[in-house]
């Protein structure tokens, strides 16, 4: 038996979250029923510059996860051992850690790469827009409009494939 939905913490990075700023999923990011997280230097984070209005729309729906001491210098050893991660990263990573059977949400290719080799669960934002419309919380296009703003957008890097194979199952392409 699957766990239930609701008591899966999403562990959301940076990357993640600028993208799906930029697609305008982030009042429906909130929607899902799962338990999203973002670790503290992550919100404290100067490479976020969102607005008070935004993050009061992720506030109402994200938790704000605070590394215990001990677990900080575990952070820092992954950041030793990848000091290609920036460390933000390594908390991220930490973080999923700290929660049984979570899910890291990053488009960050080593993050990936590195939360995988360690039996994480990993995602990217195309994870957040099949859950949205396997769970009908939105109208298809409002999905459309975000994958074509990515498709669009050269400082988002997904998978033109992936999105092209999207909008077709959307009827769009």
């Amino acid at each position: 038996m699957t766990e239930p939905e609701a008591s899966i913490v999403v562990v959301n990075d940076a990357s993640c979250l600028i993208d799906l700023r930029k697609a305008r999923l982030l009042h429906l990011l909130i929607r899902l029923p799962y338990r999203l997280v973002i670790p503290l230097p992550v919100r404290a984070s100067e490479l976020i510059r969102f607005t008070e209005q935004e993050w009061a729309v992720l506030d109402a729906g994200v938790t704000v996860f605070d590394l215990p001491p001990e677990r900080v210098s575990e952070a820092f050893a992954i950041k030793a051992s990848f000091p290609k991660l920036s460390s933000n990263d390594c908390f991220c990573l930490v973080t999923t850690r700290c929660h049984d059977g979570a899910i890291l949400l990053t488009g960050d290719q080593l993050l990936r790469s590195v939360a995988s080799d360690d039996g994480r669960r990993v995602h990217g934002v195309l994870w957040v827009i099949d859950e949205l419309k396997r769970l009908m919380l939105c109208d298809d296009d409002i999905l459309v409009t975000a994958l074509e703003l990515w498709r669009d957008d050269p400082t988002v890097r997904l998978p033109s494939q992936e999105i092209a194979r999207r909008l077709r199952q959307m009827g769009r392409i």
